[in-house]
């Protein structure tokens, strides 16, 4: 049976609360049949390996700034933007145990195997125990009780996320998770999961990935079998309605569903730059 450590189970207990706040639940099923077909070209063009985490974060990155309301914060009552689309996903941690954290700035920006490479490394420095943010909170966990750890924990979630400031002390950094933590439950077996939010990480979205699988669908009439996956969302009603909630759906969709139209020719001529730079 799996585990849970005694510094995430803590950090469980001192983070939340029964919930009272506005909360949308939504998801979407994707046909990701092209989309397995571009992961493919993009490992054999590149030599990066690129899952389907990757080209969601990518999709989520350009959804955000398709929908600019999400992307950003609430301060003393009002909504305040990023300058930058981040985007956060969630690692596993010694076995399963624990959850770290790395964000990829300007996700809309970069291609599929930038943010790939970006994320392999960052979660190599996690795993080997080599990113020094993550010991210190680590270690701040550790040590403190709960009864301590909960103030501290919404104290510290307000001054990083809400106010901006960093507090190198304890390894928190200002807007440590962005606008969007994405999160996979396809590994775990799972077509799909819902995820409460996580209050000093003051993110308007939580995004879950479940599994592809095989399933019948109708094209042209006729049942065929295509790959799908789900993805489900949390949406803080506060940044957002049921329109603008459309918005970065779509645009969410269009990438997924056809990455060769909408990413391919915009990453080729980002390689093409690159390479004239380094010639």
């Amino acid at each position: 049976m799996a585990k849970i450590s005694k510094t995430r189970r803590k950090l469980a207990i001192a983070t939340w609360a029964p919930p009272a706040d506005g909360t949308i639940f939504g998801k979407l099923t994707l046909d990701v049949t092209d989309a397995m077909e571009f992961i493919k070209e993009q490992r054999e063009r590149t030599g990066t390996k690129v899952t389907i985490i990757h080209l969601v974060g990518k999709a989520a990155g350009n959804a955000l700034a398709a929908a600019p309301t999400l992307n950003g914060k609430i301060l003393f009552g009002r909504f305040v933007p990023f300058d930058s689309v981040d985007v956060t996903f969630l690692v596993a941690l010694e076995g399963g145990q624990n959850l770290g954290k790395v964000k990829i700035n300007n996700t809309d920006e970069k291609s599929v195997s930038e943010i790939a490479t970006e994320l392999r490394a960052a979660a190599d420095k996690l795993n080997s125990g080599k990113d020094p943010a993550w010991e210190k909170s680590k270690g701040a966990l550790k040590v403190m009780p709960v009864f301590l750890l909960r103030p501290m924990i919404r104290i510290t979630g307000w001054l990083a996320s809400a106010l901006g400031v960093n507090i190198p002390a304890l390894g928190v950094e200002k807007h440590a998770f962005g606008s969007c933590i994405i999160t996979s439950v396809g590994m775990l077996g799972f077509d799909e999961g819902y995820a409460p939010f996580t209050p000093f990480a003051r993110v308007p979205i939580l995004l879950l990935v479940g599994a592809v699988r095989d399933r019948p669908d109708v094209v042209d009439g006729e049942v065929v079998v295509r790959k799908k996956i789900t993805v489900t969302a949390t949406v803080d009603h506060r940044f957002i309605d049921g329109f603008q909630l459309g918005t970065l759906a779509t645009e969410f969709q269009r990438v997924i569903e056809h990455p060769f139209e909408n990413l391919v020719e915009g990453e080729f001529h980002k390689q093409i730059e690159s390479e004239a730079v380094a010639e």
